[in-house]
């Protein structure tokens, strides 16, 4: 009997044989459980994947939710941070902005006297040279703003100033935290305020410290001296119409 009959009798022989044969029925599913797991095992087996997959999506579920909760606590904190910072920020801004208005008024204050006083100070004190003419300013702006006025007077050894080696003389005014360079002067021109910038940034860079205004005060400022001043930033007082057109 070749392979095809084989088939074809067991096809039709065998449903009636393991109806007939309860013993040949239990050989044959003992014998087809070595190679293929029952029904029930296959379901236990689904079941026990399903159970995996369950407990593997609820453990990634966790771990999202816990690094959700770690960014969303680090931004708060951020958020916390930088606002403390920005507020800061603003307190010394303001607190700042108020010193240099305050000292700015005092300046302008001062300037609107400087023309009734300066003419009368030639008279009142017998002012001849450019150190009384200095050091009458210096006394009214200590007396009246309550200011300190300090004459500095240093070598510049590299010729920064000058082009040469020699001494430089200039006046800063110290109010609380705020630093002025100035230039008190009976009259200033264009060389003289070239001059008064370059010992400025003498002054700072020997002291390592920027100042917060650099200032002439003088009743005779020469018109080209004022374009100077003007480029280079300076503030220049010498009466009080001039004085309201400082921006």
């Amino acid at each position: 009997m070749d392979m095809a009959m084989l088939k074809e009798t067991l096809q039709r022989e065998l449903p009636e044989l393991l109806r007939a044969d309860p013993g040949f029925r239990e050989y044959l599913l003992e014998l087809m459980r070595r190679d293929y797991p029952t029904r029930a095992e296959t379901q236990d087996r689904f079941y026990e994947m399903l159970g995996e997959l369950r407990r593997e999506r609820e453990e990634r579920s966790r771990e999202w939710r816990e690094y959700q909760d770690k960014q969303d606590r680090k931004w708060d904190e951020q958020k916390v941070e930088d606002r403390r910072k920005w507020d800061e920020q603003n307190r010394k801004w303001q607190e700042s902005g108020e010193r240099f208005d305050h000292t700015h008024q005092e300046i302008m204050a001062l300037a609107e006297r400087l023309e009734r006083r300066v003419g009368a100070l030639g008279s009142r004190w017998g002012i001849q040279s450019e150190t009384s003419f200095r050091n009458a300013l210096a006394g009214i702006l200590e007396r009246t703003f309550g200011v300190q006025v300090v004459n500095v007077n240093e070598f510049d050894d590299q010729g920064t100033v000058f082009g040469r080696p020699d001494q430089v003389e200039l006046d800063v005014i110290v109010k609380n935290s705020l630093l002025l360079i100035c230039e008190l002067k009976s009259s200033i021109d264009k060389a003289g305020m070239y001059i008064f910038e370059r010992k400025a940034r003498f002054y700072e860079q020997r002291h390592q410290r920027k100042a917060d205004w650099s200032i002439v005060v003088s009743p005779m400022i020469d018109a080209r001296a004022r374009k100077v001043a003007e480029k280079l930033g300076i503030e220049m007082f010498s009466d009080s119409s001039q004085v309201e057109e400082q921006p």
